[in-house]
């Protein structure tokens, strides 16, 4: 037995790198040099780097395509390249709208190590939102691309009813804020609709609901990118002030109107004039009643999402389990739950878990709030944003809103004369 026991401490030694300790190299004394070893590169980390380039190059002929070319066709073959690499051969994952929950982890814990192409997944869109618009959303995203290819027919929402819906990217930003920040789940990545048809397989409620929403995209342009996506959310801030405003074409405006009704995410603006002057006494008032306006929902949203903050936490596994074990002792003719047996198997200490609970809780009280504000602020906004109303001659793109999908090009007789 002792040989044995020897034998093995040998062999952990020797995995431990004390084997060349042990045996080292001969020494040759001859002049001779060892060759250099050179480790290649892991292949997950080879195709990083071939999703970054091929990031930015996609993004760049989109640009060329819509600012020098105007060309639709050129545009629509980035979303069949998007859909074909992005999507199924990378199935989706990591792309830049679920770049949003390493970057906030990475914000809110120090301890976690946000990955490098992770972080350029999530900046390099932004930085082109920066400059030309919302790029990444023409054809480069592999979400929007999909629903760009089975867009058939487009059915006009009123614009209450798409104000309303507009709001919800914003209420999934702060609820993914919420829970990455105090590390209970990745929520894009778990209500992600499409990654199920990416890959063939997956949660079945989600891939129903991902078949429900390209169905819904033929009828109705890119439902997911207008009502839903976070990520888009925070491009379409930086899309409308970016530094080049995108043209539908390089002549003058002959106001057809053709343009506008093809935009198929309603990012046409068409001309209004205010035949009325407003008397200066009531500008006044309606800027006094946005001052007054933008900090009450500010203050009344973080109130009533931070109130709820104790319930929100238990979509953390250590505050529901917590709960669990809470119950069980409380009600002690109860089925013992699975999740209880298993911390009472393992020898968990109950009050190394309280005092887990009470951090969490203390961190989404905090999170609860800055997620509150954060929707009472858009809210507002979006109220303020609805009641102003700008004098413009002709038809214009709205850069918070498009898509850059090049429909307009198209349509746009002035595009069609010979140069």
């Amino acid at each position: 037995m002792r040989r044995y026991i020897l034998l093995f401490v040998s062999a952990i030694y020797g995995l431990a790198g004390y084997g060349e300790a042990r045996f080292p190299k001969p020494d040759f004394t001859s002049g001779y040099q060892y060759p250099e070893i050179f480790h290649g590169v892991p292949m997950e980390n080879l195709w990083n780097i071939v999703d970054i380039v091929l990031l930015v190059a996609m993004m760049s002929v989109v640009v060329w395509a819509a600012y020098k070319k105007r060309s639709r066709a050129v545009i629509y073959s980035t979303s069949i390249v998007s859909v074909l690499y992005f999507g199924f051969f990378r199935s989706g994952c990591v792309c830049s709208v679920g770049s949003i929950q390493n970057v906030i982890l990475a914000m809110a814990d120090s301890s976690y190590n946000l990955p490098w192409y992770v972080a350029l997944l999530f900046i390099v869109p932004i930085i082109f939102a920066v400059l030309f618009g919302r790029v990444f959303c023409s054809g480069v995203c592999p979400l929007g691309a999909l629903q760009e290819l089975v867009n058939v027919r487009n059915f006009r929402l009123s614009r209450a009813v798409s104000l309303t819906l507009s709001i919800i990217p914003w209420i999934y930003l702060a609820f993914t804020i919420l829970y990455a920040a105090t590390r209970s789940q990745f929520l894009i990545c778990r209500l992600d609709p499409f990654v199920g048809i990416f890959r063939m397989g997956g949660d079945l409620g989600m891939i129903v609901f991902g078949v429900l929403l390209l169905v819904l995209s033929v009828f109705v342009g890119r439902p997911f990118c207008q009502f839903l996506c976070p990520y888009g959310a925070i491009l379409s801030v930086f899309s409308s002030l970016s530094w080049k405003k995108i043209d539908i074409t390089g002549k003058t405006c002959i106001n057809c109107a053709l343009c506008g009704k093809a935009c198929p995410v309603d990012a046409i603006r068409a001309p209004q004039s205010s035949k009325m002057k407003e008397a200066r006494s009531t500008g006044v008032r309606r800027i006094l009643l946005f001052a007054v306006l933008m900090p009450l929902f500010t203050v009344t949203g973080a109130f009533l999402v931070g109130q709820n903050s104790d319930a929100l936490s238990r979509a953390h596994k250590s505050v529901y389990l917590y709960e669990m074990i809470q119950e069980k002792a409380a009600n002690p003719e109860m089925e013992e739950p699975l999740e209880v047996e298993t911390f009472n198997a393992m020898g968990g200490n109950i009050e190394e878990l309280k005092a887990e609970v009470d951090v969490i809780r203390k961190n989404y009280s905090f999170y609860s709030y800055l997620a509150g504000a954060l929707i009472g602020f858009v809210i507002a906004f979006k109220l303020v944003k609805l009641s102003l109303k700008r004098s413009r001659r002709t038809y214009d793109v709205d850069s918070a809103r498009c898509t850059m999908c090049g429909k307009c090009f198209n349509y746009c007789p002035q595009n069609l004369k010979k140069k």
